[in-house]
């Protein structure tokens, strides 16, 4: 039965390429428990596809599933527009029926010649085979899904700040355009408005206004000292003139003025 699906040809699988469902396996011996083993494929080679990991892992042990995880969409299509068409992978996980089979070829294939013939297309080509201990196939669907879900968050968080840096840019625009519009629009005679921005004073302005300001109580003091001293004497004179009339008025054959 093996070899029947060795000489099938395999078509090549939509998204996600997984190749096959649970390949047709002979019932295990009874009072034996045959657990599968998964092993990581690190390297895939340009037009390197499944069937060609089912031919060449076959060989070995018996092959189930095989799961290829295809390039970035983005890369493809600047590949597209450079005028490569053919659709390559970047990674790959195999699942062998006997897990101890897997350590095997794991052990064995790393870091060997992909292809045995050196006409082979992979021949130059090396295995990057590691064998994934306690991993089992819904493991993979569920990274997958938080893959998936990860790449769509990343994606939605670059569109809403795509959206906001063009918010931004048509917001400054609309600012200048009315800036403009005020330029124009005013008087060409009329001054120019000038910013009502107050700059902090300087150490020596500072040290200038407090000289002043002191130089300016000096000044103050001393006029008040003189106010004072010109009402003493005022008082002082108006004192002796009074008392000079009142005399002469009280002295006998005054005078009448």
């Amino acid at each position: 039965m093996l070899k029947e699906l060795q000489g099938l040809p395999e078509a090549e699988q939509g998204p996600g390429e997984e190749e096959g469902l649970q390949p047709a396996v002979p019932d295990p011996p009874q009072g034996k428990k045959i657990v599968p083993g998964i092993l990581y494929l690190g390297h895939i080679p340009p037009r390197f596809r499944p069937r060609h990991v089912r031919n060449l892992l076959s060989v070995h042990g018996e092959v189930g599933r095989i799961f290829l995880q295809p390039e970035e969409r983005f890369v493809r299509k600047r590949k597209k527009k450079a005028g490569a068409k053919a659709k390559n992978y970047t990674e790959g996980w195999v699942e062998f029926r006997d897990k101890r089979v897997a350590k095997l070829v794991a052990a064995s294939l790393h870091n060997t010649p992909m292809g045995t013939r050196r006409r082979s297309r992979f021949h130059y080509d090396l295995w990057n085979i590691k064998y994934l201990h306690r991993f089992k196939w819904p493991h993979l669907s569920e990274r997958l899904a938080y893959e998936r879900q990860v790449r769509q968050q990343r994606l939605r968080a670059e569109i809403s700040q795509a959206k906001r840096e063009t918010n931004f840019y048509l917001r400054s625009v609309e600012t200048s355009r009315r800036f403009a519009r005020r330029t124009t629009s005013a008087p060409a005679g009329g001054e120019e408005k000038s910013w009502g921005f107050l700059q902090r004073p300087t150490e020596e302005e500072i040290q200038r206004r407090k000289a002043g300001r002191q130089r300016l109580r000096g000044q103050l003091a001393k006029a008040r000292e003189i106010q004072l001293k010109s009402q003493t004497s005022r008082s002082l004179l108006a004192k002796i003139f009074n008392a000079t009339d009142a005399a002469s008025e009280d002295a006998p054959g005054g005078s009448d003025l």
